[in-house]
């Protein structure tokens, strides 16, 4: 669905290249992810991508053709949200959706079935200005899905969104996935990528440090142990066990037959943290 070789992009008098040579491909289905902190070149990755910034050097393609040729019916084909959304401030709601409609050739949803299923319907006759950040990003993406885009691009989808939107959206997201769309995210939030995303990519500094799943990242780079929280004479204690051959180990077995036992985990580590182990960053 996209390939992109060896992408690079410098802004006009800037004195380093922002991309410094990525090399990726997202396959049709797929939710991929971009993280890293601000300034690594997620956002100059998506606009290009979307068509926005065109002088860039390398390879891309989206939907089969180089971005530098593809024409307004591009955008038929693609849904993009950015964190900052923008509206006609003095129309309403579902005024801003029926005119976004209008601008599509294709096949398009409806707008009142969309705000119903994002929790809008009763803001359909607000005026945009009216409504809190949470609102406008669920409207946001109420407009990036209405012309039922092949390709979906999200920029920090779950920003502002309190935890029961925050979790209508992830299932929408996963929801288009389902469907047969792509999405593409870029984020800060680790633990929305985890939940969202089949393969993750890490930039810094205009790299791509690693690729893969969160789930083989999480096995391969973290530590296979369980914790065992016990108690020991009203004493709360805790014991590591490496999962490999836990089944043979005697100290763990003991504990299950002599102690009460509070709690027992593994101890995986988070994808924030094999960030930081692998590029040397924080997400700051």
């Amino acid at each position: 669905m996209i390939m992109v070789k060896n992408l690079q992009f410098k802004y006009p008098g800037a004195a380093e290249r922002t991309l410094r040579g990525l090399d990726f491909s997202i396959r049709p289905g797929e939710i991929f992810g971009f993280l890293g902190p601000s300034g690594a070149g997620k956002s100059t990755t998506q606009k290009i991508l979307i068509g926005s910034l065109k002088q860039y050097e390398g390879e891309v393609q989206v939907l089969g053709k180089e971005i530098r040729t593809v024409g307004s019916d591009y955008y038929e084909r693609i849904g993009v949200a950015f964190e900052f959304p923008n509206f006609y401030q003095k129309f309403t709601v579902i005024e801003n959706l029926r005119l976004f409609q209008s601008l599509y050739a294709g096949p398009t949803e409806d707008p009142r079935i969309l705000l119903a299923k994002l929790g809008l319907e009763d803001a359909a006759h607000q005026k945009v200005s009216q409504l809190s950040k949470g609102m406008k990003m669920r409207l946001n993406f109420c407009r990036s899905i209405l012309h039922r885009p092949e390709v979906l691009f999200l920029d920090e989808p779950t920003s502002g969104l309190d935890p029961v939107n925050s979790k209508i959206m992830k299932e929408l997201i996963l929801e288009k996935k389902s469907e047969g769309a792509t999405v593409i995210i870029t984020t800060h939030n680790m633990q929305a990528a985890e939940e969202l995303c089949d393969r993750v990519a890490f930039i810094v500094d205009g790299h791509i440090k690693l690729i893969d799943s969160p789930r083989d990242l999480k096995l391969r780079l973290g530590v296979r142990q369980i914790r065992v929280e016990y108690r020991d004479n009203q004493e709360l204690k805790a014991e590591d066990f490496a999962i490999d051959g836990i089944g043979g180990n005697e100290r763990f077995l003991q504990l299950l037959r002599q102690y009460p036992i509070e709690t027992m985990h593994s101890r995986e580590t988070t994808l924030e943290q094999i960030f930081i182990d692998v590029t040397g960053r924080t997400l700051t």
